[in-house]
């Protein structure tokens, strides 16, 4: 069965995006956006909300500015061909290889799981993995740790005030101060 995955760069004290709605302290280094693209390799399908899947429109175009690094040419080619499934009551159409959900979350990650296909199931943004966790849908959580306290804003992890373990199952420090920790849901 396809595990369904959440990653994402996250401040120590636990934020994807500041107070201010900035995000810019997570700029990767070349060894941690590397990271991203491998994880990105093992992906089948990507769920994500519309402000998630705004921001990374960007990369359905980024292949057409040859001046940029291998690795984030290397990231774009694999974004642009990668399924993605739109989460949004706002949005009537999306661009690229991405559609709208038809049912509920807990509805298209049942019917991804049952097809056949390779690669994780990965969930991006705060909103739908905390709603993908209050429903335990989540199999791995994949956080890149910055060295930079916030003090508020969009927490990576939902309070919904109920325990979750987790094994260990790989971690990695950068020469960037970066560090990356990967957890499976112990059931």
């Amino acid at each position: 069965m396809r595990s369904v995955t959440y990653s994402m760069g996250v401040s120590l004290d636990g934020y994807i995006v500041g107070p201010d709605g900035d995000f810019d302290w997570g700029d990767p280094s070349e060894d941690v956006f590397r990271l991203a693209v491998d994880e990105i390799r093992g992906v089948g399908v990507h769920l994500m909300g519309r402000q998630l899947y705004e921001t990374m429109l960007y990369w359905e175009t980024a292949d057409q500015h040859p001046a940029l690094a291998f690795s984030t040419l290397d990231f774009a080619a694999l974004w642009k061909a990668l399924p993605k499934v739109v989460f949004s009551t706002t949005l009537s159409a999306v661009q690229g290889n991405a559609r709208l959900a038809s049912g509920s979350l807990a509805e298209e990650i049942e019917r991804l799981r049952a097809e056949p296909g390779e690669g994780d199931i990965a969930i991006g943004g705060a909103t739908l993995a905390a709603e993908a966790a209050a429903s335990d849908l989540i199999d791995e959580y994949r956080a890149r740790v910055y060295p930079v306290l916030l003090g508020g804003g969009i927490p990576f992890f939902a309070q919904h005030e109920r325990r979750v373990d987790l094994e260990l199952v790989e971690t990695r420090t950068f020469n960037s101060k970066v560090v990356y920790l990967r957890y499976r849901v112990a059931r």
